[in-house]
């Protein structure tokens, strides 16, 4: 098995360092992952909580304390995949992994993970200190090394548990998705070198690697997919850019000179949420009734168009070819389904979204409110014409939605590297203590 090790030496062309916490704290060792498969710790759980109705609730913690009490029934996500053909997949993951189990027996088919959840999961769980108190004793020399050795325990575990739908669905379902360091988003070259290295390092058929899909990375997703390694591109935010991944996708499956093309797939993820978050502020400062009738319909809006566009461009000869070699459609997965704007719907970014052969990936507030009282419906392409409409209304207000999509990927990206850095902040002053208490 693959060591971290060689993941801690990419660093982007044009990257300095990150600053005296992320230094050496101990004598040099070289960790290998095989070494640091050590038990999940007992004295910690996901606590599944309780509202004050006492209405079931799947709404996670990563806590010192808890347990698993949940009951295994049939749910709106059963029926979300089976009648309409979407995946439910869960956007968090934490220690202990074993409480994803309640999350699968509800309907749950896969597990998305980025910096921001690794850096609440790690931060605020006591579940990873004797993992890490380990990894310090051996003498561990690079802290991000011990971020790897972390994340990648986690991921492991994680496909273990997801390797039955896997399996059943023939790698169409069952996946874990785990990106490569946020650092690297404007570094072609070396993120291609990362995903490599997280691929082998994890050793899981079942996992995505994610890669933005800045436009640095856009060949970087081709070179990824014709290595045979499957993808997650992150971090979508428009329309051109959207059709830019595709291109991608088919581009690495033709050069990838593999003549079975059946274990090699991608999920594209489109963000919907942080649409609406930019373009509401946006629509308030221009301020007219007809600016102000637009809030909260861009999202879904630019969400139908990106369907209408991956219907199209996985049809046709080029198409086709690919299919006769085992290829499989890159299915639009929504991601940023929660709501952040308390006068909306709760289930906003998942209800107007259902379709098939999509993936709707949900953090714990969106999952819990579409268990409780979302419809299962198709509902993706009930109104393209009023989606069209709404797009060309925001372009007539002099919106520009690559101008918004380019705005929003650069937020994206620098919240993700804040939330890595700040847990490589974290993780040295953990470090530190340790070794003071050591002497």
């Amino acid at each position: 098995m693959a060591s971290v090790s060689n993941l801690t030496n990419l660093t982007p062309v044009s990257a300095t360092s990150t600053g005296s916490r992320s230094s050496s704290v101990i004598p040099k060792s070289s960790v290998n992952i095989r070494s640091f498969n050590a038990k999940l710790s007992s004295a910690s759980h996901l606590s599944l909580r309780y509202n004050q109705q006492t209405r079931p609730s799947l709404f996670v913690r990563c806590s010192a304390s808890g347990g698993n009490g949940s009951t295994e029934k049939r749910t709106t996500l059963h029926d979300l995949y089976e009648k309409e053909g979407q995946s439910p997949w869960y956007d968090n993951l934490c220690r202990p992994v074993t409480d994803l189990l309640p999350f699968i027996a509800r309907g749950v088919r896969g597990v998305t993970s980025n910096p921001a959840i690794f850096q609440k999961a790690i931060s605020t769980s006591d579940a990873y200190n004797d993992q890490f108190r380990t990894l310090v004793e051996s003498g561990i020399t690079d802290i991000k090394k011990a971020y790897w050795e972390l994340v990648v325990k986690d991921i492991q575990d994680a496909c273990k548990l997801f390797e039955p739908i896997y399996d059943q669905t023939e790698a169409e379902d069952g996946y874990v998705s785990v990106e490569v360091s946020p650092l690297l988003a404007d570094d072609t070259k070396t993120t291609v070198e990362a995903a490599k290295l997280l691929h082998k390092a994890v050793n899981r058929r079942n996992v995505y690697i994610k890669i933005p899909a800045t436009s640095p990375c856009i060949p970087s997703i081709r070179d990824v997919i014709a290595s045979g390694i499957s993808v997650n591109v992150t971090l979508i935010f428009s329309l051109a850019r959207y059709e830019a991944v595709i291109d991608a996708y088919l581009d690495g499956l033709e050069a990838s000179g593999l003549d079975d093309l059946s274990r090699v797939t991608s999920v594209a993820s489109f963000f919907v949420s942080r649409v609406d978050t930019l373009m509401d502020k946006m629509l308030e400062k221009i301020g007219t009734p007809e600016a102000l009738d637009l809030r909260g319909k861009a999202a879904v809006a630019q969400a139908a168009l990106a369907y209408k566009l991956y219907q199209k461009k996985f049809s046709g000869p080029r198409w086709e070819a690919l299919v006769k070699k085992g290829a499989k459609k890159q299915r639009l997965l929504w991601a940023s389904t929660s709501v952040k704007n308390p006068a909306y719907s709760d289930t906003l970014y998942v209800a107007p979204l259902i379709g098939p052969d999509t993936v709707s990936t949900m953090p714990d507030q969106a999952l819990e409110a579409f268990i409780d009282h979302g419809t299962v419906k198709r509902t993706i392409d009930a109104n393209v014409s009023e989606a069209e409409e709404v797009y060309s209304a925001l372009e007539k207000l002099g919106i520009d939605w690559n101008k918004v999509g380019e705005q929003l990927e650069e937020e994206g990206v620098d919240s993700f590297k804040k939330s890595f850095e700040s847990l490589l902040g974290t993780l040295q002053d953990k470090a530190n203590t340790l070794k003071l208490a050591s002497h």
